[in-house]
Order: structure tokens, then sequence, then C-alpha cells
């Protein structure tokens, strides 16, 4: 038997109707019955189109409210039969069913229903119960039958059968099947997150995935699922690599800890800050973020917490960079920061960030919640005698949240709202401290009144003691520890102010 199905008969029923005229003209060029039910049927009726209702041949009505159309053995019968098989082609004649070719459907929109914010009451009724149905036999029978499961196809469709004058070929058929079961377990999953409330179950299906230019490595293939677009407006620039995603991950999740804060910009490389600075002016903020690392800063990616101005996108516009980002820009400044092609110019949109983070890990996923906890002044806990000043417990504050958003093990150093050095990803956090002692002095950072921020309690005095060595005057660290009275008893004797604020924020 011929793979090649010419089409004759065709069930519609669908929500959108964008696109549909088209395809309905072609196939009445071609001679195809139409069966259909509501509003579609009404809508092939306005083009001046023969359409039999589906009642017709079920001999039964819209029940419910019309949540019963299709669920019928005769509709079902029409789709699923297998039209090489004898017994089924009896079947087909004993009770009357007519051959089903092509099944067009587009489901109630369930997921636009519930972010509308919709009542209960209507998202129940955007649950379609006949659509999925008929996505799912047609789909089944692929071999036989044609399934167009959504408007997204509508285009493909139409191109398909005006190639083929009406005619299907088996592996456009299955194309067509892939795409339908898309569609019905993206369609389920969304109903089933809707419901649950039982964190240990996890779901995830995303219909929008950007193919990459690679991955980490050129070797490597890479993929981005998610949808980019609701969360940034691309200004300018080329596309987005797998490492530029990562590092704009990194900027906003960082920048996020000072979104009410004055001026603050940050520069970023590997998904950590080598750059940050609290200022009056987004220029000196800038200007004091790149004097943190400016040879790390090189082909880094920048984020502001406020509008790139005329005057910052001039002193940007000297440094090589992948990715610039802000709320917003003056027009000019993106004018100036346009000059380089590659450049990528990103406005960022206030949007939510999901609350759980999701990684895979050996042959499973991790899954945890977002570390959303910032930490604040009230928060804070003094430990020693010695208490910070105001504008100690100001960068202390600064520090902790650069401190959260680097790699563990991590020490921060901050002083008047600059990040002064990070030690990052080290195996000790003596290591940690000694890499940023040593980075800080290399750009001769003066480190007199300066402040540190540890990710973890310290085990033991070393930290504080090296820390008190190189002119550094106050501590925040979550505490915790076994020997925490250690590292206190310390910074008493040596007049170094501690506080505690009860929260580790490990970062891997």
């Amino acid at each position: 038997m011929s793979t090649t199905k010419t089409i004759k008969s065709a069930l519609i029923s669908v929500f959108s109707k964008d696109g549909l005229e088209p395809i309905v003209r072609k196939l009445h060029e071609q001679n195809v019955t139409f069966y259909s039910t509501g509003g579609t049927e009404e809508f092939i009726k306005n083009l001046g189109i023969p359409v039999v209702p589906v009642e017709d041949i079920t001999s039964f009505p819209e029940i419910l409210g019309g949540r019963v159309k299709t669920l019928h053995p005769k509709i079902f019968g029409g789709i699923l039969n297998r039209q090489n098989n004898a017994t089924d082609v009896q079947q087909m004649q004993e009770f009357d069913i007519p051959q089903i070719d092509l099944v067009i459907v587009d489901l109630y929109p369930f997921e636009k229903t519930v972010a509308s914010g919709a009542s209960e009451a209507d998202i129940i009724e955007k649950i379609d119960i006949g659509g999925i149905s008929l996505i799912r036999a047609a789909a089944k029978n692929f071999n036989d039958t044609v399934i167009v499961p959504s408007v997204n196809e509508y285009g493909l469709f139409l191109e398909m059968i005006s190639e083929g004058n009406g005619a299907t070929t088996l592996e456009q058929r299955r194309l067509l099947a892939t795409k339908a079961f898309h569609t019905s377990s993206h369609y389920d999953a969304a109903i089933f997150n809707y419901f649950n409330t039982d964190e240990t179950i996890l779901k995830v299906s995303e219909t929008n995935c950007q193919v990459l230019r690679y991955g980490e490595n050129p070797h490597q293939k890479g993929f981005f699922f998610g949808d980019f677009d609701a969360i940034f407006t691309k200004l300018h620039g080329k596309e987005l690599s797998y490492n530029n995603l990562l590092d704009v991950d990194a900027a906003v999740n960082l920048i996020l800890e000072f979104k009410n804060d004055a001026p603050t910009f940050a520069i970023l490389k590997h998904n950590n800050a080598c750059g940050i600075a609290t200022r009056n002016s987004m220029k000196e903020a800038y200007l004091d973020a790149l004097a943190g690392d400016p040879t790390s800063a090189f082909g880094g990616v920048l984020i502001a917490n406020g509008k790139i101005d005329v005057a910052t996108a001039n002193e940007i516009n000297s440094l090589f960079c992948e990715v610039v980002i802000a709320p917003s820009f003056d027009e000019e400044a993106v004018t100036i920061l346009q000059e380089k092609k590659n450049r990528i110019i990103l406005t960022i949109n206030n949007v939510p960030l999901p609350n759980r983070q999701v990684r895979t890990c050996l042959n499973g996923i991790l899954v945890q919640d977002r570390n959303n906890i910032t930490d604040n002044k009230e928060g804070l806990k003094n430990v020693t005698i010695t208490t910070p000043t105001n504008q100690e417990i100001e960068d202390l504050i600064f520090a902790s949240k650069i401190c959260k958003n680097t790699k563990s093990n991590t020490i921060v150093l901050a002083k008047n709202g600059q990040l002064i050095a990070a030690g990052t990803g080290q195996t000790s956090r003596v290591d940690a401290l000694r890499q940023a002692i040593e980075k800080a002095n290399s750009f001769n950072f003066d480190l007199n009144g300066a402040v540190m921020a540890s990710d973890a309690f310290f085990p033991f005095p070393d930290c504080v003691e090296i820390a008190k060595n190189a002119g550094i005057t106050a501590v925040i660290q979550p505490g915790g520890s076994i020997k925490d009275e250690l590292s206190i008893n310390y910074c008493n004797e040596n007049k170094v102010a501690m506080v505690f604020t009860g929260t580790r924020h490990f970062k891997h």
C-alpha cells in the first residue's frame, strides 16, 4: 500500500482561526469534505464552503454547554481506523463510520487564561477534553491520518498540501504526529503544574528553544530553553552565546540585590563580579566598578540598576565588553554603544525569575528553592565588643550581597561602596582570603578600614587574623561554627567588629 495519502475528508475544530482560511480554501479546491462543530463550523460556512455538522454523523447534539461535541465512536472510529486492517474496514462499513483523513485542532488557551489572572472557574473551562483526545487519536494513527495540532503548524501544513496537491507522505505525517504529542504533553504538563502542590514531583515542559552557536566550547552543542524576550528587549548586537547567557544570568541575579539602591554598576566575568560600586551617579559607579579589576573587565558583561546615560555610555564605549544591560538607556547612549557592531545591548524588563532552580546532576536533576534571602541591617547580630560604624555597616551589607552571588568558597573585600577584591571558587576559605588580599594589593587598594564578607562560617580564627593584619576592621559572616568563640575572641582582642547574619550563602 502506498505511504502517500490524499486527503479526502477533514475534521476541523479549532480555537484560533488565524491562518485557517487559506487552508480551508486550498482543501476545498481539492474537493475535501469538511466536518466541524460550533464556531469553527460557522467560520467555514461564512467562507461559502459546505461543511457537515458533527452531530449529523453522530446523531447526537452538543451537550453540557459544549463540553461534549466530538467524543463519539463514529468520530474516533473515523480517525483511528487502520485502512490496511480487514476487521477495521469491515466495522467501518458495518457501523456506517465516515473516513476522516485529516484532523485540525487548536486547543483552548489554558496557559494564557492562567496567566491572565482569570478565576478558577474560567481556568477549568479552558481545559480542553475533546480537542486533546482528537490530537492523540490522529497522532497515534499517523500511518493513515494527518494531524495539525495547533495554530503554530497551520503554515507548515498549508505548505505541505500546496506542494503535494492535497497528499501527504508518511514522513510528513510522522513529523506532524511528533508535533502533536509535543503539543499534548506540554498542555498536560501546564494543567498538572496548575493543580500540583506536591514539591516532590517535577514536570518541566518548555516550548521556546534557541539554538546557540555552541555550548561552553566549540565542540559542544548548545541550546537555550526559555522565553528570553520576556525578560529582555535586545537593542543591538550579535546573538548571545551559551557563556554569554550564563554571565547574563549571574549579572541579573547580582544586580537584583541592588534594585532599590543608589546608582550601582557591576562588571562580571565567568559568573563572578570583578567590579561593582554604588555611587551618586551611574558614571561614577561604572568608573569605580571598572577600577576594581580593569584587567578582568575586558570582554565582560556589564549591568546597571538604573538608566545608562550619555556620560556613562561614553566611558563604557572605550572598553571591549560583550554585553551591556540596564533597565533603560538614553537614546543617544544607545547610539554610542552601537558603535561596536557586535556589542549586545539589552534592556531588562521587570519580570520575576523562577522561584526554583534546576540543574543536571549525575543521571538526574537537582532542584532547590531560589536563595531569596538578602542580608540586611535589621538582621545583623553584633557578636563583638567593637561594633561596626554606620559606614562599615553599609559596606558589610554591600559585601554580603556580592558574596551571596559569588562562587564558593569566597571572601569579598569592600570599602566605601566599592568591591576591592574577591577570592572566588577556592577549596579553602583561607586561600580565598589570601587571593582577595593579593588582588587588592595588585591594584593598589588601601585595605585599611575595609570590610570582609564570607559565604560561610570560620571554623578557626585564621581568616580574621589574616584580615586584621591586612587592615580590615569589620567582618560579616553567618556564624554557626562550634568554634565561633575563637574568631570572636580574636576580634575582641584586636578591636575588629564582627556581625553574624545567621544565613549561609554557598554558591556552587
